[in-house]
């Protein structure tokens, strides 16, 4: 069996979208800390996004086999959408905003990225992370969004289906791989 854990970077405390946008977590959760860095095997590989929320998490982590900041691994990029409020966003875009949020797998924010494109961005490199390490359990430590895409990719879920889950700051979402088949164990599991 081998096993991937997908960890969701610290709070930003941001009341707006966020994205690309490079903001700082909030790691003053030690006891949290602490515990995700128990449940987390320690000799796995680990890789982060490049943006400082998730590469900071990882940082906050015990020393483990580090790879190279993966910008793959980043967020949806929301485009002109990022840094409002969502309110904001609705009352601009209500058509638009309503079909991306329900699941529109191929609706871009205006200068964004789809669903489909955030999901085909952050499985070619999970697969090639995977690739390279076939015998080591791996750490992702990344963002929402990306999370989510790797949810409704192994369990066949839709975008509209895979939003309903809730993967809160410094949680595992954990999947295992058996006969060449990935499949979901945990979602948002916060030791």
């Amino acid at each position: 069996m081998r096993r991937a854990f997908w960890l969701r970077h610290g709070p930003t405390h941001a009341k707006v979208i966020t994205g690309w946008r490079d903001v700082p977590a909030d790691l003053s959760d030690h006891a949290q800390i602490a515990r995700l860095d128990a449940y987390l095997p320690a000799q796995a590989v680990m890789i982060s996004s490049d943006l400082i929320r998730a590469a900071a998490t990882a940082d906050a982590l015990s020393p483990r086999l580090r790879l190279p900041h993966e910008p793959h691994l980043r967020e949806f990029h929301f485009g002109e959408w990022e840094g409002q409020g969502f309110d904001a966003v609705s009352q601009s875009a209500p058509e638009l905003s309503r079909a991306f949020w329900e699941g529109g797998e191929d609706i871009c924010p205006p200068n964004g990225e789809s669903w489909a494109m955030v999901m085909a961005r952050v499985s070619r490199a999970s697969d090639r992370v995977l690739a390279q390490h076939p015998d080591q359990d791996v750490i992702f430590t990344c963002h929402f969004g990306a999370i989510l895409t790797q949810i409704a990719r192994h369990s066949g879920l839709s975008a509209y289906q895979a939003y309903a889950h809730t993967i809160p700051p410094l949680s595992v979402t954990e999947f295992h791989q058996r006969e060449g088949r990935w499949s979901v164990v945990r979602i948002g599991y916060c030791p």
